[in-house]
């Protein structure tokens, strides 16, 4: 697995780029679904909310037949066995005794929520630096890490707990702190954010877009360190950018704020340039009257024919190409209340109206995401689910209603279908099983089969 700028995989070599340092360019044709580059963690943290849920070292989520321990020295951490504490002994051991009164001090309580991640973060990178970095794959990995450019300057630095480090870590403590914040990546499992962590050559290679070519996805293994894949995709030709997303492109009115922050940069893809033409984009009406009259607008203008099938590609639909009177849907707000309304009906059994509303869902992520994204696919996995559901609700009614439930039954196929197409690019992602499985069991659901 390649962890320095020396071992580049063979399909990505750098070039220079007008405004950041370097690109990753393709250097043969890469084919939708191809693994870019692999790479294994350096750090990981665990989100608070799946704490005592999930192993603390390898991210698996606990089982029936798998009950997690937690750490005796602090109280705080949890593994799935002896072997992954063993294996993050070495570094946890360094602030083990110390993090209970570090998390319980007036300076990390003061701290908004991110902040305190970050602190956490800063604790597992020094501790994982301080007791490993003899090792090779450490040394690669801090080699590559240093070498990333730093985020913009705060007031202060970030704290962190208290441990014992060498005077060579303690010189270097600075610049790690002032590249960690902006270099380090979501995790995923079912594209539900689990963890942080650090991989200093993705950070290294590739650059940002609103409209990318690649996304990250997260291999978990019990006993493992969590590894990156960076996939395609897309057919991504010689010579082309690679690029990845760095924030959810949905976040259109924050997104830029975000950039410059954190990262201290500003968008230029073609998503934002467009944005940018706009001004302010136009406030949402207030009546829910005129609101379902934006909504029906929306779908008349994505999805002209109305009739989806297998053969649909969603392809051409772009923000620059979006008619004024449809401005407002830009709105985060708008996607919010659609997504809300989604989850809300299918979950109360509501389902024509979270068909309905899925699909105006689904007319918003095509003009925001690019090709094969996998929210797409994730979004046409519910839709197809919430379409079965309402097959079968109807499975008791008369036969007045036999029309309805072929009609119903056709679009879940569709949306599975479309699904199936997008996901199966993406591949299998975070945990074992997941939505490939699912979409395997929707099939045999779908087509009758036992």
């Amino acid at each position: 697995m390649p962890s320095s700028l020396d071992e580049l995989p063979a399909c990505v070599r750098l070039e220079a780029h007008a405004t950041a340092r370097d690109k990753a360019v393709a250097a043969s044709d890469i084919s939708p679904g191809s693994v870019i580059l692999e790479v294994p963690s350096m750090v990981v943290l665990l989100l608070s909310s799946d704490k005592g849920r999930r192993c603390d070292f390898c991210l698996c989520s606990g089982a029936p037949e798998i009950r997690l321990a937690k750490c005796t020295g602090c109280a705080s951490y949890w593994y799935c066995g002896s072997q992954c504490q063993t294996l993050h002994w070495g570094s946890h051991k360094k602030f083990c005794k110390r993090l209970a009164s570090f998390m319980a001090s007036v300076d990390f309580q003061y701290l908004d929520a991110h902040e305190q991640l970050d602190a956490l973060l800063h604790t597992h990178l020094i501790a994982e630096i301080a007791s490993n970095a003899s090792s090779d794959i450490t040394a690669k990995q801090l080699s590559t890490f240093m070498s990333l450019l730093p985020g913009p300057p705060h007031d202060s630095l970030p704290i962190a707990c208290p441990m014992s480090v060498g005077a060579d870590v303690h010189q270097i403590l600075e610049a790690l702190f002032t590249r960690s914040g902006n270099n380090n990546f979501a995790i995923h499992s079912h594209l539900n954010t689990i963890a942080h962590g650090i991989f200093p050559l993705a950070s290294r290679l590739f650059n940002h877009s609103c409209l990318p070519n690649a996304a990250a996805r997260y291999v978990i293994r019990r006993g493992q360190s969590v590894r990156m894949e960076i996939v395609a995709l897309r057919e991504i030709k010689a010579t082309e950018e690679i690029c990845i997303p760095y924030v959810d492109p949905a976040l259109i009115e924050s997104r830029q704020q975000i950039f410059e922050l954190t990262y201290g940069f500003s968008c230029t893809c073609p998503s934002c340039n467009f944005l940018s033409t706009l001004g302010s984009i136009p406030s949402l009406p207030v009546s829910e009257a005129a609101l379902q009259k934006l909504d029906n607008t929306l779908q008349k203008y994505c999805f002209p024919s109305s009739d989806i099938d297998d053969r649909t590609q969603f392809v051409g639909l772009t923000l620059p190409d979006l008619p004024e009177n449809l401005h407002p849907v830009l709105c985060e707000s708008y996607l919010s209340r659609l997504t809300d309304t989604f989850s809300r009906s299918s979950h109360e059994g509501s389902y024509h109206v979270a068909l309905d509303v899925g699909l105006t869902v689904l007319a918003v992520y095509l003009l925001i995401y690019p090709k094969n994204y996998p929210q797409i696919g994730m979004h046409l996995l519910e839709m197809a689910k919430t379409g079965w559901n309402a097959v079968i609700a109807t499975e008791h009614d008369n036969k007045h209603q036999v029309p309805a439930k072929t009609s119903l039954l056709k679009r879940a196929r569709v949306y599975r279908n479309l699904a199936s197409n997008i996901l199966e690019v993406f591949g299998p992602e975070g945990d074992p099983a997941g939505p490939l499985e699912e979409l395997a069991v929707l099939k045999k659901l779908l087509d009758g089969e036992p």
